[in-house]
């Protein structure tokens, strides 16, 4: 039987509402605090909501955009030296919008620069980087979709190093659009709460950096840990909501555990798309506990802390995974106050530990589209 390429996380970074690196996210969301907090950005009493989680040292409606403003404070600091050879992955749901949105507001045609291929364009040039590079959007399962992508190229021998790049930002346009789908909570999201009523909105940026094991040991890279199993689907139930019944969400977290040749009771922790609407987090506890038999696995949320990060989500969910599996500390589910009876057992909280070495991370777009990644710790 010939060898599998396994597909190792050797180098991150990110920055989010919390600040620049993981370290700042992981403090927070310990310490049960939340970066989501009233919008000094742009004018929102008309909305359905006045909070956001975002990033007070960005400029709005500059000539840069505020993605492009997110990744030069991430690439600057980053910690590792990125091979001018990566094949380069960007996921994004709107990508630079600000500059679109400025243009229109100005009464102007559109701009060539607000399109995803010139985003991809400056990245490259950002990083000086050989790879022309591709774009993946699919909604709110952009990066995990990225992410999944990346480690199949690996797997199958195509790729020896890929950059998966993941941004987004909270712009009025974005505000708007989820206010005018009533999406909003008005105060700060509650993932799993018996009384949540929405999303909050957030912005992030970051990249993951993917080689296989024989790149990993040739380059004398850190091993992080291994995306060991992926899956995607489509519900194709709504352009907006999710199938009731999970069904989706089901086939791509049991085709994760199938390409990581892992059986359900492997798995520690899920790090869920959560995003505090009504439907979304009832939809994933029904499908968790199909899949995992009603024996309850520690399940914790996010977007209560960071807000919704849309295509950036599952990247950032990706990296918190990381520093989970190094720490075997569950974190806990930030703006969560009264537990769901259906989340009871399966959400906490409260910080917990965990020993096992597999954690699924999941996120699920509009039009139902879900993906789903298995992260091996390589301890």
């Amino acid at each position: 039987m010939p060898k599998i390429n396994r597909a190792i996380i050797t180098g991150y970074e990110l920055i989010t509402s919390y600040g620049l690196g993981i370290n700042a996210l992981w403090d927070g969301l310990i310490h049960k605090k939340s970066a989501i907090s009233k919008l000094k950005r742009f004018p929102a009493t008309s909305f359905q909501s006045e909070n956001a989680a975002t990033i007070s040292s960005l400029t709005y409606q500059n000539d840069e955009s505020l993605v492009i403003q997110m990744l030069k404070k991430v690439f600057l600091e980053k910690s590792i030296d990125i091979p001018k050879d990566a094949f380069l992955i960007l996921a994004t749901t709107v990508g630079e919008i600000d500059l679109l949105e400025k243009n229109v507001l100005e009464g102007k045609p559109e701009v060539v620069n607000s399109r995803f291929r010139e985003t991809l364009k400056k990245i490259k040039e950002l990083l000086k980087l050989k790879s022309e590079g591709i774009v993946i959007s699919c909604a709110c399962a952009s990066s995990s979709s990225a992410l999944a992508y990346a480690a199949s190229l690996i797997r199958q021998g195509k790729k020896d190093c890929v950059l998966i790049v993941a941004c987004d930002c909270v712009s009025e346009f974005v505000f708007s659009g989820f206010s005018s789908l009533m999406a909003l909570d008005k105060i700060q999201a509650k993932p799993f709460d018996k009384f949540r009523s929405g999303l909050s909105l957030g912005e992030a940026a970051g990249f993951i950096l993917l080689m296989s094991e024989k790149r990993a040991r040739l380059d004398k890279e850190e091993k992080l840990a291994e995306i060991a199993g992926w899956g995607y689907s489509c519900d194709a139930n709504h352009m907006t909501g999710p199938s009731r019944q999970g069904l989706g969400l089901i086939k791509a977290i049991n085709a994760a555990l199938k390409s990581a040749g892992s059986a359900p009771n492997s798995v520690g922790c899920i790090a869920a798309h959560g995003t505090g609407t009504v439907y979304n987090d009832a939809m994933e506890l029904v499908a968790f506990k199909e899949i995992f038999n009603d024996s309850p696995v520690p399940v914790y949320s996010i977007k209560g802390g960071t807000g919704h990060t849309l295509g950036a989500a599952g990247l950032v969910e990706t990296i918190m995974a990381l520093k989970v599996l190094k720490e075997k500390i569950i974190p806990p589910t930030v703006g969560l106050e009264v537990l769901d009876d259906q989340a009871l057992g399966w959400v906490s909280l409260d910080s917990q530990r965990f020993k096992k070495k597999i954690i699924i991370s999941n996120n699920c777009g509009f039009g139902g589209i879900n993906a789903a990644l298995a992260l091996r710790s390589l301890d």
